[in-house]
Formats: structure tokens, sequence, C-alpha cells
């Protein structure tokens, strides 16, 4: 079989590759919009100051806060955006952002090694809004 040959049995068994480039950026862009309109429902969102924004939802009812955003760069300022259009309060710290957005998948509880410093600052936007 010659190279043509060999590609075009892999387009006629995988989808042409432009295709497939053009369903997953339209998969990608999806996720984007879900993960936005998830933001007003967080309970907090924890940032690195400029790079990493992470909302967190916790119901009383669920066993650990949820991941329901995440994103870097100009992802995160967009999450910043919105939790500032709904008054989803906005926490700076560093380490622990970095540690949910490495560690954690969107839509995903905390791992229980982050749950004290969580708990702390759920505690504390509790304490604000009057809930203890």
């Amino acid at each position: 079989m010659s190279k043509q040959e060999v590609k075009e049995e892999m387009k006629q068994m995988e989808g042409d590759p432009l295709i497939r480039s053009r369903l997953r950026e339209k998969q990608r862009q999806l996720a984007r919009h879900r993960m936005m309109h998830a933001v007003p429902e967080a309970t907090v969102v924890i940032t690195n100051p400029t790079h990493v924004a992470v909302a967190l939802r916790y119901r009383e009812k669920e066993t650990a806060p949820r991941v329901v955003a995440k994103g870097a760069g100009s992802i995160a300022e967009r999450i910043k955006e919105a939790a500032r259009r709904h008054h989803v309060p906005i926490v700076e710290n560093p380490p622990l952002a970095r540690a949910i957005y490495r560690q954690v998948e969107l839509d995903q509880e905390i791992p229980v090694a982050l749950y004290q410093a969580v708990a702390e600052i759920l505690a504390r936007i509790y304490r604000l809004r009057g809930h203890f």
C-alpha cells in the first residue's frame, strides 16, 4: 500500500480529520457554555487572582462541594465576571485554587484532602451571609 492509500483508508475508518476536529471544537464550545451557565449556582469561586478560577457548589444534601466550573486565563476571567454578575462570592486563595484546578475534574466532588481548606472558606461565607 502506498502512503496515500493508507491515508485514504484511515479517513474511511475514522472519518475525515477536518470534520473530526470541527466536531471536537463544537463539543468544547458546548461544554464551556454549560459550565458558564453553572456559575450562578455556585456557592463560591476560588481564585488565583490572575490565572485560575474554580467555582464550587455545596448543598446540605450533598456529601462534599462539587466543581461546577473551572478555567485558566480568559476562561477564568469569564468565570469571575459571571460570579460578579450573579453575586457569587469570590475568594482569593492561590494554593487552593491551583490544587482544585489540577486535581478535580468538572462536576466532581473535591477530594478529602482539601475538605478542611474549603470548609473554612464556606464557613466564612455562611457567617457573612448570616446562615450560622
